[in-house]
């Protein structure tokens, strides 16, 4: 079954861009990765998937609901967390965590009491007076508290120290234990590489590569690394300079992703008089240079 399904999904904003024709699939049960620099529709289409704001074209199924004609069947069943976090003013933070539950009609004292613990949040606080990754840590609870079929996450560890990052990605790696679907929006290729096991990158409001994180990080390219000498000038010309990006020089150590003839590129490299290679596949940020 897929828990997302989108079909030329498009958001206009008039002379502002948006998303555009989007086709995604995310399957029961997976890990996904939405990858993109800001500005590239990660939120506008989080958005828009959750009905909060209405598509200007195509159309998308969430947990098999419309989700512009059956919104309120699904929002019951979904936990989001969006990048920017607001509550009332002058509410507590256990108010907060509770007025959330009684808007599905659950009791979720236990879960959000062992959350918040494992969180280090003081619910007696008000909400006003919070940092901001403690009023991170409130939304976490109040998105994870109900045990959500499908958790919608944008940008969710912004603000939270490493420590409270750790905890936050063990408790992800709890609700996908249980079977939940989890959708996280991310520009940070570390965690995506590290934790999901889809991705899909997105770029002036379309996606250009969408696949495993396996398959993506085997995507042809590879990374080079030269000891002993200045630029890569030289190689580029034999190469060829299509072949040859994002090229980094310093203290006579040369790096670069290299896509084309790895034959032509060991023979170029004949010539050249470095004291060590080294070859490997690129990491998921990397290839996210090189894509954008």
């Amino acid at each position: 079954m897929n828990v997302i399904e989108t079909k030329d999904l498009t958001k206009s904003y008039g002379k502002s861009r948006g998303i555009e024709n989007l086709n995604l699939t995310v399957e029961q049960g997976d890990f996904f990765g939405f990858i993109g620099p800001n500005g590239a529709g990660k939120s506008t289409t989080i958005r828009t998937l959750l009905g909060l704001i209405k598509p200007t074209g195509g159309s998308a199924k969430v947990l098999g609901f419309d989700i512009v004609e059956e919104q309120q069947k699904l929002l019951p069943l979904i936990g989001y967390l969006p990048s920017e976090i607001n509550f009332y003013s002058g509410m507590k933070v256990k108010d907060a965590i509770k007025y959330s539950a009684d808007l599905r009609k659950k009791d979720c004292a236990e879960a959000a009491g062992a959350l918040c613990e494992r969180l280090s949040l003081d619910t007696s606080k008000k909400v006003d007076d919070l940092s901001l990754g403690n009023r991170k840590k409130v939304g976490i609870v109040c998105a994870v508290q109900h045990a959500p079929e499908l958790l919608i996450l944008d940008e969710p560890t912004s603000g939270l120290d490493p420590l409270m990052q750790r905890e936050f990605f063990n408790i992800l790696k709890e609700q996908s234990a249980r079977g939940a679907t989890i959708f996280f929006s991310s520009h940070i290729l570390s965690e995506v590489q590290a934790y999901c096991k889809t991705a899909a990158f997105i770029k002036e409001g379309k996606i250009i590569l969408s696949d495993k994180v396996e398959q993506l990080e085997s995507t042809g390219a590879k990374k080079v690394t030269l000891r002993g000498i200045a630029d890569a000038e030289p190689l580029t010309k034999s190469v060829g300079a299509k072949n040859v990006s994002h090229v980094h020089a310093e203290d006579g150590v040369v790096s670069f992703l290299y896509k084309g003839d790895v034959k032509k590129l060991l023979t170029a490299l004949t010539d050249l008089p470095f004291s060590d290679v080294n070859i490997t596949e690129p990491s998921l940020e990397e290839i996210f240079m090189h894509l954008y």
